[in-house]
């Protein structure tokens, strides 16, 4: 394992960056997010992190308190990293960062990859209230936990039970939400975002 290194820096700020700041870190909490997942799973979705760099933060956050590794049992018996209560509070910060981020995105690089539920974050700094959203796009599906408390932000693929509220809406459309140059409610309004659903969440969707 790694030392600790440290800014030696009587500030929060610079204290939260020892243990956050390190390349790959933030991004790492952004696919726990998603619930526990393999290390195969997280390599997969963080492409351009070689193998041992991403053992090696791994095993820094779980020495940091912010993962912990459990065994699944039976028949699944693999290993896997989930979040700890201090981990998920990184939620608000990732938020803020792609907040801050959006005008540095412009349109997609052809280097740049892509996958779904990296829409998951922007899309839910714009919903309000409490459900099971599936969204459902080009690249794929993934559903948020719209006001969830604990647990999982949002998953991979349909939602695991009947949702509160489906939205479809192609990549041009997500895409100007992820860099702000269009608005949920606008989105619904013009008809570049479709809304179904009986549930609460649906019908805030349909109301805005």
């Amino acid at each position: 394992m790694s030392p600790r290194r440290s800014y030696d820096q009587y500030c929060s700020a610079a204290r939260a960056l020892d243990a956050v700041g390190d390349r790959w870190t933030l991004l790492i909490v952004r696919e726990l997010l998603a619930g526990p997942r393999r290390y195969t799973d997280l390599h997969a979705d963080l492409p351009g992190v070689s193998t041992d760099v991403l053992a090696s933060r791994l095993k820094d956050m779980e020495r940091d308190g912010l993962t912990t590794r459990r065994r699944l049992p039976p028949p699944g018996a693999v290993y896997v990293y989930e979040l700890t209560e201090r981990g998920r509070q990184l939620l608000p910060v990732l938020q803020a960062l792609g907040e801050w981020g959006r005008s540095e995105l412009g349109e997609r690089r052809p280097t740049d990859a892509v996958r779904a539920h990296w829409y998951a974050l922007p899309l839910l700094s714009s919903l309000e209230g409490e459900g099971l959203l599936e969204v459902q796009l080009e690249e794929g599906d993934f559903h948020l936990h719209v006001g969830a408390e604990d647990g999982p932000v949002y998953g991979d693929g349909p939602a695991p039970r009947e949702p509160d509220a489906r939205l479809v809406l192609d990549s041009a459309t997500c895409a100007a939400l992820a860099r702000g140059e269009a608005s949920l409610t606008d989105a619904v309004r013009d008809g570049r975002a479709t809304v179904t659903g009986d549930g609460t969440l649906a019908k805030a969707l349909l109301d805005r």
